[in-house]
């Protein structure tokens, strides 16, 4: 494979990614910060796509390759309390929820996942992931998990499979105070 310059790579965003793309691309940028910048830059394009397809390609980072976005954590929870298209909010909430995240929390990003994560009008994949994200910031502060888990009891009602298992999931971790991040 040749490789690909800034413009070519947007260019290859620009259009629908499979799963082929997706491995070439990671391939691409593997062992290699100034490829992963590049990839980076492309998640705040102004073409909802080329964000939409740099972020979907990150969420496949090996664990390894993941580490370099560690340093970008602030930066991607600013660009999360802006996005409107909720498929990006949904793989940017991913990406965050593969990193070691700050304690103390930053509360903007509490309250944004506290929110999102009861909001009806939420695609269910970003209500479960602020849920799982609001529990790690909540976490190591006794005050906070009692919030949360108070949230959490209040939500018994009306909940879509997914987000029932991962309520679920998270008041089972509480009392040990296990992560659910692997």
């Amino acid at each position: 494979m040749a490789p690909e310059t800034n413009s070519d790579l947007k260019t290859r965003l620009s259009h629908r990614i499979g799963m082929q793309d997706i491995h070439e691309i990671t391939f691409l940028v593997q062992n290699n910060n100034q490829k992963k910048q590049e990839l980076y830059e492309c998640l705040f394009d102004n073409d909802d796509s080329i964000g939409y397809n740099a972020a979907w390609v990150m969420t496949h980072f090996s664990s390894g390759e993941n580490v370099w976005l560690y340093d970008k954590q602030d930066e991607l929870i600013d660009a999360l309390l802006v996005c409107e298209h909720p498929g990006k909010r949904r793989l940017i909430l991913s990406l965050l929820f593969r990193q070691p995240l700050h304690h103390p929390p930053r509360i903007d990003l509490l309250d944004f996942c506290l929110e999102r994560m009861i909001s009806k009008r939420e695609l269910p994949g970003v209500q479960s992931l602020c849920m799982k994200l609001a529990y790690e910031l909540c976490r190591l502060t006794p005050e906070l998990l009692q919030e949360l888990k108070t949230i959490l009891e209040m939500m018994e009602h009306d909940l879509v499979p997914a987000i029932r298992t991962v309520r679920k999931n998270i008041l089972k971790a509480m009392p040990k105070g296990k992560s659910l991040q692997s």
